[in-house]
């Protein structure tokens, strides 16, 4: 876990979690996506916001860390209730949820939103961050897009590598979309035709390897998200398009933190960002 100093003196400032979340509701248009978990305040701690800490998700490691730092909110990327997941509150959910009630604790969170705003969403911080771009969406007939399709200054494979490796603190795993099959060594994705310069790319961060399919459409050079199956190496090396995996929590750190901080300039309440490790 990695956070900058956090005071705990009170804040003069307070809001409802209410007003918080209506601020954050109306500046990222959380009502018109169709969402794979509700957006917006999942957990009220009945008292007032004075501290609120940030986080990728919503995990146990975060709320202690929230109670040590006296928060009064919680605010995420990843929340709770998903689509498909048991609904009793019991187990693992149950001690998250029955920690952040004891403490006064309330937890708001955003997904889809957060991806997509064209400012300070996760596409956006990402691309920024690696120098990119952004010019349309991966899916032009969205209205809001969570996909995009950026540009840069023509690169080789191993400059974006090492962009990446320096704006994220990790090295991508990267699939070559240059690959033929070779009878002497299944193994090798180079011993083929000269690399190309990557200069088209499309991002979708977080678990959005499927939609390398769409990036080849749209006539991507590369394809950046975080995850990555099994078959999005076939996926790649079929469509002759190169596939940067860069991890699902390293990729969706920059639009919690811009939340964060446009919730300091608006309310003048602190925020502190706290980075809970997570190698996925």
């Amino acid at each position: 876990m990695t956070a900058k100093a956090i005071s705990t003196e009170p804040s003069n400032t307070a809001i409802t979690a209410q007003a918080l979340t209506q601020f954050c509701d109306d500046y990222l248009s959380a009502s018109a996506f169709k969402d794979y978990a509700p957006n917006g305040l999942q957990v009220d701690g009945g008292q007032p916001i004075r501290r609120i800490v940030t986080g990728v998700t919503a995990c146990e490691a975060l709320i202690d860390a929230a109670i040590e730092a006296k928060a009064d909110a919680i605010m995420v990327h990843h929340g709770y209730f998903w689509k498909g997941e048991p609904e009793p509150i019991t187990g693992m959910k149950g001690r998250r949820i029955r920690k952040l009630m004891q403490h006064g604790i309330s937890m708001i969170g955003y997904h889809l939103p957060l991806d997509a705003h064209p400012t300070i969403g996760n596409n956006a911080k990402l691309a920024e961050m690696l120098g990119l771009t952004i010019t349309e969406a991966l899916y032009p007939h969205e209205s809001h897009p969570v996909g995009n399709i950026a540009i840069c200054t023509p690169q080789s494979t191993e400059t974006l590598i090492q962009t990446i490796t320096q704006a994220l603190g990790r090295v991508p795993l990267h699939i070559s979309g240059n690959y033929h099959y070779s009878a002497n060594d299944q193994s090798d994705q180079t011993n083929v035709t000269a690399p190309k310069l990557i200069e088209r790319v499309g991002l979708c961060t977080g678990g959005a390897q499927d939609m390398i399919e769409q990036a080849a459409a749209m006539g991507c050079d590369a394809y950046i998200s975080g995850e990555i199956s099994e078959r999005t190496t076939h996926s790649a090396r079929e469509l002759g398009i190169d596939y940067f995996a860069c991890g699902h929590h390293a990729t969706e750190r920059g639009g919690i933190q811009a939340l964060g901080k446009l919730v300091t300039e608006h309310f003048g309440l602190p925020v502190t960002f706290i980075d809970i490790d997570n190698p996925a």
